[in-house]
């Protein structure tokens, strides 16, 4: 089992979804936690499930704030530090991922994603990391298969290929210095995101019968257990890897799957 007990880490886009899995599962562990997100409600509710499994109320800094704000991200690290005193774990989860292909784009929505999916990982990285050598910590970015395979949603995928990218070379930027950065690449994730886009599960379901090998789609505490093993001591000699969470659907790139 992947041991984080009496670290720090940082998790993004933490009030649902996958990074709200991820904190559970690192509370679970004994991870102390800063969860950040842009829904105080969802936020604080993810706060206090973490109590539930395992951590004190005094273990855990709940901070709201957009992505988008080099404001708020200096802040959410500031305070991180502040309250903790280190920092061991960068969890890069927040992302957004609006339905658009070529036909149907703007570059306002092509301007939102890559701040979100790209520039903000890239900051918040730069932000970190200065406290991350001081620990020998670890990076891990949450990408996707679409990085590597066709997508409907052609903005998300050239932001996830990105974030691969990021994650190689600052692998062995940071590597000198005892950091390990490497991605998690999900395949179909069950999240309210799925509903929050307009997407008819039922129809992305049936579909990841098909477009994945392994017949099904993935869960979200599947990619959160891969996650807490990159973060772990247990990954000591992985740096600069994407991780394939998918059932295998890197391995069938065929067509995109589109349930709108």
């Amino acid at each position: 089992m992947a041991s984080l007990k009496g670290k720090v880490a940082l998790i993004t886009g933490a009030s649902s979804g996958i990074g709200a899995a991820v904190a559970r599962h690192f509370a679970s562990l004994g991870c102390y936690l800063s969860l950040t997100g842009r829904n105080e409600e969802r936020l604080n509710g993810v706060g206090k499930d973490c109590q539930q499994w395992g951590l004190q109320a005094d273990q855990i800094l709940l901070q709201t704030g957009e992505m988008s704000s080099d404001a708020d991200l200096e802040r959410i690290v500031l305070e991180t530090v502040e309250r903790f005193g280190r920092l061991d774990v960068l969890v890069n989860n927040a992302g957004i991922a609006k339905l658009r292909n070529l036909e149907r784009s703007t570059m306002e929505i092509f301007d939102i994603t890559m701040d979100v999916n790209v520039r903000a990982v890239f900051h918040l990285t730069k932000l970190a990391s200065p406290h991350l050598i001081k620990t020998k910590g670890t990076i891990v970015n949450v990408s996707s298969v679409v990085s590597k395979v066709p997508s409907c949603n052609t903005f998300y995928s050239m932001s996830r290929y990105m974030v691969d990218q990021l994650t190689t070379n600052t692998a062995v930027e940071l590597a000198p210095y005892g950091v390990r950065v490497n991605s998690v690449c999900p395949g179909i994730i069950h999240t309210p995101a799925f509903e929050r886009k307009g997407m008819k599960w039922e129809k992305v379901r049936e579909i990841s019968k098909r477009r994945h090998p392994l017949s099904r789609h993935g869960e979200d505490t599947e990619v959160a257990s891969a996650i807490a093993f990159l973060a772990s001591d247990n990954a000591a000699s992985i740096t600069g890897h994407h991780l394939p969470i998918d059932g295998g659907r890197h391995c069938m790139p065929g067509s995109p799957i589109d349930a709108t």
